[in-house]
């Protein structure tokens, strides 16, 4: 994957359409995600968050639009040539999505080992770097993830993201299920990874605490379609009714509510 210019997005995103049936989820996404930069999506549930995660790194097929990465179209990329795409990609998926059968260590150099044929000294010895990275000791490295706490899993599959030094991560709610001096671990460990290895970073969370911690820009995604975006410190003075009504929590407002 070739560098992107000073100009061009790493990501670019335009008109990207998905429906499931009637259920019309994303509805004419345009977005750009600069290089190096960590851009949050914020939205509630069934918003189609995921549903843009998963279409961006070629799991569900868009209906229509354009996913550009460094200036490359990826819509449509089969067998090799997307497999190449996603080796630039390291995900941390919402429960970690742990090999129950493997190690913690085999887990974090899940890839080398199973794609690149890496050696099992130098995939462990890999793995002990990446595990360090996110402030675990050795002797985490040849547990199961069944021993491992759920803010552990999160670290370990943190560790598997950024295993290959990836040009772009993506994080899916990173902090669920996670007590709030735990999750804003993860979020400072994120928000280090991404700066340490320049990464471009996508995060998807309903969570605004999170969203803060993480984020340069911030954009807010309704019905599937981006309602506002812009830098996380102009989020509390934009004006942005969809915005206000999402932070404060509130059932009035323009976000239709299921009753």
């Amino acid at each position: 994957m070739t560098a992107a210019s000073q100009d061009q997005p790493k990501i670019r995103i335009r008109g990207l359409k998905k429906s499931f049936g009637d259920n019309h989820v994303l509805n004419g996404v345009d977005l750009d995600i600069a290089k190096g930069e960590s851009l949050v999506i914020i939205g509630g549930s069934g918003s189609g968050k995921s549903v843009l995660l998963k279409c961006i790194l070629g799991l569900l097929p868009p209906d229509a639009g354009s996913i550009l990465i460094d200036g490359k179209e990826t819509v449509g990329l089969r067998g090799a040539a997307l497999d190449e795409m996603r080796s630039h990609i390291g995900m941390l998926f919402q429960n970690a999505a742990l090999f129950d059968s493997l190690p913690v260590w085999q887990n974090v150099a899940f890839v080398p080992l199973e794609h690149e044929r890496m050696s099992r000294k130098e995939a462990r010895d890999l793995a002990l770097e990446r595990l360090a990275d996110v402030g675990l000791d050795a002797e985490v490295a040849d547990l199961s993830p069944a021993e491992l706490s759920g803010g552990m899993r999160k670290r370990v599959g943190l560790a598997r993201a950024i295993a290959v030094r990836p040009e772009i991560l993506f994080f899916d709610e990173p902090t669920t299920g996670l007590d709030p001096i735990m999750g804003d671990l993860i979020d400072r460990l994120i928000r280090q990874c991404v700066t340490d290895l320049g990464a471009t970073g996508l995060t998807i969370t309903h969570d605004m605490d999170s969203a803060r911690r993480i984020s340069d820009r911030i954009a807010m995604l309704y019905k599937g379609e981006i309602v506002w975006q812009g830098p996380m410190d102009a989020i509390e003075r934009e004006g942005n009714a969809f915005v206000e009504q999402f932070v404060a929590g509130e059932i009035d407002g323009p976000i239709q509510v299921a009753q």
